[in-house]
């Protein structure tokens, strides 16, 4: 037995030292990670440089034309308009609020530096994307399932085939997901400060990470705005991890301290937020906070002409988006359609819910799609099959495991990060299958099922005798290199 233990605790110090074992070798971790950030970078700048210094029509990118103009018209002092008629329904000359600001500004201040050139554009983003990227993928994957865990999240996130695809082309996606990962990684930290806090320590004292999270939200908000119907749910799951103790319910004297936190990071959200709302009020008359987008797709993806089953796209040989518009609403700006559209949308649901359901459930076969199909181009069946085709197995291995492990309370850390990552894969996904999907909408989810992917890598590994220091049957505990138990009474109360 206390050959076992030593045995044990190498492996365990040469992880704490930096040190990955595996196959008789012991690796660098931090080299290894400079590989796996210097292959994604590569990927993408390889990405950027096939996408060209033209603005293309390529499959699942379209929106880059759209940015683009309006970028170019940015900079050329017309404010954010276009010069022509545009999706959806935006008039020449006439504001739009459909479009993210942030990426527009992020191009016109690239083509104000080195000229209308989208290839500049494509690279910054394909560097930064592949950085970041890699980096949160890492530090969370670390963070939840152990060192080796995130070696191989950074790994698949670098190679994913959606990612540096994305990276190159000139929409949010990439940087989209890169804000989602600082959010949760940051919320992770924070929860963490949290749930080891002391009464000498409150909530509020962690001043630092509360305003680093607000800036995260604030910045995934201000790139597509569907994610702040996530922050209700962030903020429960950060409450509950402040307020539970040992217990139960032991901190409840810390709710004001709490309250504050909160405050703190709304605060940063509101004011990334408030000089949009303004201009849209002076531009439309009417009250918009951000984006004017959620009318349209919630109209549009509720629409009667779908029946009971969802369409990606629909067929060229059908009606247009254009041709769903009413006719009797031509005269509406941009965002008092929206608005009038939101509701005719919420009167489909009313009008029939059983459609609606059947309409909602069917979006998960274009939301999950991991096959090949006759209407998508080759390029995007690679990128489907050999991405999330290729890992979805291993994606759903790693959340059955995760799910017994948290069942089981083998780890009092990792159980609320699951928590956590699971309720944004929930949350995120319910929100598209009972709106509008497609499969890019799907790629933020990817990128954090990637971690439970590389959690059933690890245990494969572990189980095959490829990595000394992983464990392979859950995370390792104190316990497991002292051979002392371990009290699991602080897990017992956060369920």
């Amino acid at each position: 037995m206390q050959a076992g233990k030593k045995q044990d605790i190498a492996p365990q110090a040469a992880e704490s030292a930096g040190w990955l074992s595996g196959l008789g070798y012991q690796v660098s971790v931090g080299q290894l990670l400079a590989v796996i950030a210097l292959v994604a970078v590569l990927l993408r700048v390889a990405s950027a440089f096939y996408q060209g210094d033209t603005v293309n029509v390529l499959p699942g990118v379209f929106d880059e034309v759209s940015y683009d103009g309006l970028a170019r018209r940015v900079l050329g002092g017309h404010g954010f308009t276009f010069a022509q008629d545009h999706w959806p329904a935006t008039k020449a000359g006439e504001p739009t609020a459909h479009w993210s600001f942030l990426y527009t500004l992020y191009l016109a201040g690239v083509y104000a530096l080195f000229g209308p050139h989208p290839l500049a554009a494509r690279l910054i983003q394909a560097v930064l994307s592949g950085l970041l990227q890699s980096w949160l993928a890492w530090q969370i994957g670390r963070r939840v399932f152990g060192q080796a865990a995130g070696l191989i999240a950074a790994a698949l996130s670098a190679g994913y085939i959606y990612f540096f695809y994305y990276a190159g082309a000139l929409v949010t996606e990439s940087f989209y997901m890169v804000a989602i990962l600082w959010a949760l990684d940051a919320a992770l930290r924070l929860g963490d400060r949290l749930a080891a806090g002391h009464r000498d320590q409150p909530p509020a004292g962690n001043a630092r990470l509360w305003l680093e999270l607000g800036a995260a939200v604030a910045v995934a908000g201000l790139l597509r705005q569907v994610f702040l119907l996530f922050v209700p749910f962030l903020y429960l799951w950060l409450a509950w991890r402040g307020l539970v103790g040992p217990g139960g319910w032991g901190r409840r004297a810390w709710a004001p301290g709490l309250l504050v936190g909160f405050l703190l990071a709304t605060a940063v959200v509101v004011a990334a937020i408030a000089p949009w709302t303004i201009r849209n009020a002076r531009a439309f008359g009417i009250f918009v906070p951000l984006n004017t987008n959620a009318g349209y797709a919630f109209y549009w993806g509720n629409h009667p002409v779908y029946g009971t089953r969802f369409q990606g796209i629909l067929p060229a040989d059908g009606p247009s988006y254009v041709d769903l518009l009413p006719r009797e609403l031509a005269s509406l700006n941009e965002a008092e359609l929206d608005q009038v559209l939101l509701r005719r949308g919420i009167g489909f649901v009313l009008a029939d819910p059983w459609r609606y359901v059947l309409l909602s459930l069917s979006r998960a076969q274009e939301y999950f799609k991991f096959w090949p199909s006759a209407e998508s181009s080759t390029i995007s069946n690679l990128s489907r099959v050999a991405s999330f085709g290729l890992l979805l197995p291993f994606m759903l291995v790693g959340l059955t495991l995760a799910l017994g492990r948290l069942i089981r309370r083998n780890d009092p850390q990792q159980g609320p990060a699951v928590l956590l990552l699971g309720l944004f894969i929930g949350v995120y996904t319910g929100v598209h299958l009972l709106t509008w999907t497609l499969i890019r909408y799907r790629l933020p989810v990817d990128s954090v099922l990637l971690f439970f992917a590389a959690l059933a890598l690890v245990e494969l590994a572990a189980r095959r005798g490829w990595l000394a220091n992983a464990a392979p049957a859950g995370p390792r505990s104190i316990a497991s290199a002292t051979g002392s138990p371990v009290s699991t009474s602080t897990f017992d109360s956060y369920l």
